[in-house]
Order: C-alpha cells, then sequence, then structure tokens
C-alpha cells in the first residue's frame, strides 16, 4: 500500500485533481453566499461539485497503469494480481478521504454551518466522495481507458444531472448510485424516494462493491 501510496503521490494530475477537491466547493460557496439558516445544505451542495475531484482521481489511479505499459512492471512487482488491486483500492480510499475532509470543513466554513452537529455529515460526504472515486476506479479499470469514465461521471456530476432528470421518468432512479449517496449528507435532494443517511449509503456501497467485483474479475483474467 505504501508503494501504491508513492506511485498515486507521483503523477501530477492527482495534485491538479486534489487541488479541484479541495478548493472548488469553498470557491462555489463564494459565489452561491447565502443567508445564514435559509438553507439546510449550505455548504453541502457544493460538495456534490468537489466530487468531481474525486472521480479525476479515481480514473487518474487506474488509468495511469495502462500508460506506458506501467502495469507489466507492477504486476512484475507484485505477481498477485488480488493483492495489487486491494493495495491500489486501499491506497485510493485514503487519498480521498484525506483531500474530503479539509474540503468539506472549508465548504462548511465559507457557508457559516461548520459546527461539532456536522461531524456525521462531514463523514457522510467523506464516504461520498471515496464510493464515488471508488465507482471511477472500477470502471477505468474495466474499460482500460479514461476517457468514457471522465466524460460521463464529471458531465453528470457538474453540468447536468442524468440521473435526477431519469427520475423524472422513473423513481427507481432514486437507487442509482449517486443520487442514492447524496443522501449521505443532503437533506433535501427532491429525489421520488427520500432515503435515509444509512440506507442510501448502503445502496451505494452495494453499486460500489458490484462495479469493483467486476473490476476484479476482468482484471484477473484479462492479458496485461
Amino acid at each position: 500500500m505504501r508503494a501504491e501510496l508513492l506511485k498515486i503521490a507521483g503523477l501530477p494530475s492527482v495534485w491538479v485533481a486534489a487541488a479541484i477537491g479541495l478548493f472548488a466547493p469553498a470557491l462555489l460557496g463564494v459565489v452561491n453566499l447565502r443567508a445564514p439558516g435559509t438553507d439546510p445544505d449550505a455548504g453541502y451542495l457544493e460538495l456534490t461539485v468537489g466530487v468531481v475531484g474525486a472521480l479525476v482521481l479515481g480514473v487518474v489511479t487506474a488509468g495511469s497503469e495502462y500508460r506506458g505499459r506501467q502495469i507489466t512492471t507492477s504486476l512484475v512487482c507484485v505477481p498477485s494480481r488480488v493483492r495489487l488491486l486491494a493495495a491500489k483500492t486501499a491506497a485510493l480510499a485514503l487519498t480521498v478521504a484525506v483531500v474530503a475532509v479539509p474540503a468539506s470543513i472549508a465548504s462548511l466554513a465559507v457557508a457559516g454551518t461548520l459546527s461539532a452537529g456536522a461531524v456525521p455529515r462531514i463523514a457522510g460526504v467523506t464516504a461520498y466522495w471515496v464510493l464515488s472515486a471508488l465507482l471511477a476506479y472500477g470502471i477505468t479499470l474495466v474499460v482500460r481507458s479514461g476517457v468514457l469514465p471522465l466524460t460521463v461521471l464529471i458531465l453528470n456530476s457538474s453540468v447536468v444531472s442524468v440521473t435526477y432528470l431519469l427520475t423524472r421518468v422513473t423513481p427507481w432512479a432514486t437507487y442509482l448510485p449517486d443520487l442514492a449517496g447524496a443522501h449521505l449528507f443532503i437533506r433535501e435532494t427532491n429525489a421520488p424516494i427520500e432515503l435515509g443517511a444509512v440506507t442510501g449509503g448502503l445502496v451505494m456501497a452495494g453499486w460500489t462493491a458490484a462495479v469493483l467485483a467486476v473490476a476484479t474479475v476482468v482484471f484477473r483474467r484479462r492479458d496485461a
């Protein structure tokens, strides 16, 4: 895991993604500054955009292995593919969590909603960012390219939420990973089905586990 952390830290794009995650929510909060107490999700809505940094971290962590055949060197050093994936997954989760906590504190401080009572919701933001990054990571491992997951996931998180639009067609879209996971820290999602924080988190974790399971099977069976 230490080697994977060093590998992640050595990627310039990782630092750009971390900067986006750290500073974008607070900057958005400055632009959208509201009167204190008028919005129960003040400071948290901006973090649904800041998750773009976590998505990029997930894509870069997986995609960098396929640039210049880095994956061949990695498998020579760690022949067990499952062990390699486990270390890489843990390193990514830790990196994203380290970014998510200060980003949340900064965003809430700008919105004037930072207090001791915010700790459970900050934990929810951290879980949401980590699970989002792992989803992007798993999809990138399956398709062996960062272009598709970057395009789809970033557009869905920052430009137009396709998931939210789908809820206008069917309420079952509430159970798609990003919208279900948002219930971890957003109180008013305007979704047709309101989920509790624990339920929303479990639904998103289930999607993430399924994607990672598929990625592991594909990674084990496919030629490097």
